[in-house]
């Protein structure tokens, strides 16, 4: 399979696979899945928000199949199949607690892997983790430092936000109390994005490999003091400009990831 043809997914999971080792290789392929859109085979067309997906059983356990391309799904199948399109996280979400694991791109791709229930499970509690509000007051920002692993987390979870906010400022500061830490300024967030874009932030930083970590967030105009302040040593992120909407005739199971589909 030339380079051209490589997905994300397969190139985080070769990433994973050629070092079983490193820890920061695998937190990076789970965060790769949870983002990726997947194609859910399925023995019936969705019903509303219920899908009904083609379970197959091995040894003990019983697994979904899934595909992050519409062609591998067509490949593996050899005819049309009724499917649903949903992100890993929502279905991370839907088969937590169902003893049902998820086979990825079986047989098609270089990247086809069985997840078992319990790395789904693990999954969907990673991913339900939000982040905590607190209140303090910086005193002093300063050039940050932090991991690349950290930077490059944020780059791609940032990415996934066109449209919903315009820049974030990346910085150490020094709170009026002494405390320190590093603190992301969000500037041109649109109204009630708050909160997605908190808990894109909060999980970067899970997925950065990073214990015990802690990254504060806040929401700026760009007219604000501390983002001038800001933007003098911090190292900034532009999101990209969101597309043209294109037009849908109905909701399809997944697209909303906090109504995941309902088995059937």
């Amino acid at each position: 399979m030339s380079d051209e043809t490589l997905t994300e997914l397969d190139r985080a999971h070769a990433a994973m696979e050629a070092a079983p080792e490193d820890d920061a290789l695998r937190l990076r392929y789970y965060d790769r899945l949870a983002t990726t859109e997947l194609y859910l085979m399925l023995t019936a067309e969705p019903q509303g928000q219920e899908i009904s997906p083609e379970v197959f059983e091995l040894g003990d356990a019983r697994f979904v199949l899934g595909f992050d391309r519409e062609e591998r799904l067509a490949g593996f199948a050899g005819r049309a199949v009724p499917y649903a399109a949903l992100s890993g996280r929502a279905l991370a979400s839907m088969l937590a607690g169902q003893g049902i694991g998820l086979a990825l791109n079986l047989e098609v791709a270089p990247s086809q892997y069985l997840l078992p229930p319990e790395a789904l499970a693990w999954l969907a509690e990673t991913l339900g983790h939000g982040p905590q509000q607190a209140e303090a007051r910086p005193a002093e920002f300063r050039a940050p430092r932090v991991p690349e692993a950290l930077v490059t987390a944020l780059d791609a979870r940032l990415a996934f936000g066109a449209g919903l906010a315009r820049k974030a400022y990346l910085a150490e500061v020094i709170y009026d109390d002494g405390s320190r830490g590093h603190l992301l300024g969000i500037t041109g967030a649109v109204a009630g994005a708050e909160a997605a874009l908190a808990g894109a932030i909060n999980e970067a930083l899970v997925f950065s490999g990073l214990e015990a970590g802690a990254l504060d967030v806040t929401f700026l105009s760009d007219s604000d003091r501390l983002t001038a302040d800001l933007a003098r040593v911090a190292l900034r992120f532009d999101l990209p400009e969101p597309q043209a909407p294109e037009r849908v005739e109905r909701l399809a199971p997944g697209t909303d990831p906090d109504k995941p589909p309902i088995l059937r």
